[in-house]
């Protein structure tokens, strides 16, 4: 990659009142990412007067004109098509509006999924060819990391949908993640080319068709082990595997607790391997990644974690940005057109 790409200029709006802890994290993890990538410009959309509280309060600078004032916000609870059409004035409809309109190259949020679903894929658009955007999570596995598509932009795909999943999770772990030749694995019953429901027959035999790194079906204990580098599946399992993936942090500390409340000895235990279980932990956690991306519509959407800290903001931010150096929306514009045929 060309040094000019790696510092291209790109415009990142983030939502100032995305997230639990919104806008303080929001504001916080915007700004630390773009004053650790100057070629970042960086916009805060959300209520001014509460992110000029946050700048002021953590003794920050920005330039103020780059604060983009959203009287109204969609809250976790907001029914996400409803929201988008009575919240006008929202900053997630007003962020994604901005893209559609080439004031900014990326919408960053940490708020109401299903409403930056909604937003994106109706004020940015889709790419030419495809029916459904699909968003993917990384997740580590014994060979480095695994990207699942879909989970959850979609929760009824068709085999023609999971095609396209394969087409864009390629290309999004070929350039983000630097894997030359990802192997595509579709999650199934078992690993036969006969097993799988009607959607997933069809999808591996669409898939088979295109010039991917095919491995075909996979089982669940093959996600995790280094088998495959992208999981193609419906949404509505991939959302089941995401939230599931989620709790294990939490299961794997209680457990460690526990072992150590039994006695010194136990305490002592765990004591010695604290840097070890620290460095695997880290591997677990969603602030590592920072958001999931929409792959699919008509510009840069990172779609992040409620509970997302300042770190998992920053890194969605730097993630976009790496999104946008790489022309990824462009490159796969473009193999979707290659594969626009398969039928």
């Amino acid at each position: 990659m060309a040094q000019s790409d790696v510092n291209a200029h790109c415009r990142i709006v983030v939502d100032a009142m995305g997230g639990d802890f919104a806008p303080q994290n929001a504001v916080l993890g915007a700004i630390q990412a773009a004053n650790e990538d100057p070629s970042i410009e960086l916009y805060l959309i959300g209520k001014e007067k509460e992110i000029l509280n946050v700048i002021s309060g953590n003794n920050l600078s920005f330039d103020k004109s780059h604060i983009v004032n959203a009287d109204e916000v969609i809250t976790m609870s907001d029914h996400p098509t409803d929201a988008i059409k009575t919240k006008r004035n929202s900053s997630i409809t007003l962020g994604a509006r901005m893209v559609r309109e080439k004031k900014a190259e990326a919408f960053v949020s940490a708020g109401n999924t299903g409403a930056m679903l909604v937003a994106s894929t109706l004020m940015m658009g889709k790419l030419p060819g495809v029916e459904r955007p699909t968003i993917g999570t990384v997740m580590p596995s014994e060979n480095g990391i695994v990207t699942v598509f879909d989970v959850g932009a979609s929760v009824d795909s068709k085999a023609r949908h999971m095609l396209d999943y394969a087409i864009m999770g390629s290309i999004f772990v070929r350039e983000i993640h630097n894997i030359s030749n990802p192997k595509i694995g579709i999650l199934s019953v078992g690993e036969e080319d006969t097993k799988g429901n009607e959607v997933s027959l069809n999808a591996l035999e669409l898939i088979r068709k295109t010039n991917l790194n095919v491995v075909g079906n996979i089982e669940g204990r093959d996600i995790l082990n280094g088998k495959v580098n992208v999981v193609v599946c419906d949404g509505f399992v991939g959302n089941i595997i995401l939230k599931f993936a989620e709790s294990f942090m939490s299961l794997l500390k209680t457990k460690i607790k526990l072992f150590a409340d039994k006695g010194l000895l136990n305490k002592l235990r765990v004591l010695l391997m604290k840097g070890t279980l620290k460095k695997v932990m880290k591997q677990f956690d969603y602030q590592t990644y920072g958001g999931v991306p929409l792959l699919g519509v008509n510009g840069i959407s990172i779609i992040g974690h409620g509970s997302s800290s300042v770190l998992a903001i920053k890194n969605m931010v730097l993630r976009a940005k790496e999104m946008h150096d790489k022309k990824l929306t462009q490159k796969i514009e473009e193999s979707l057109k290659e594969y626009a045929n398969i039928s």
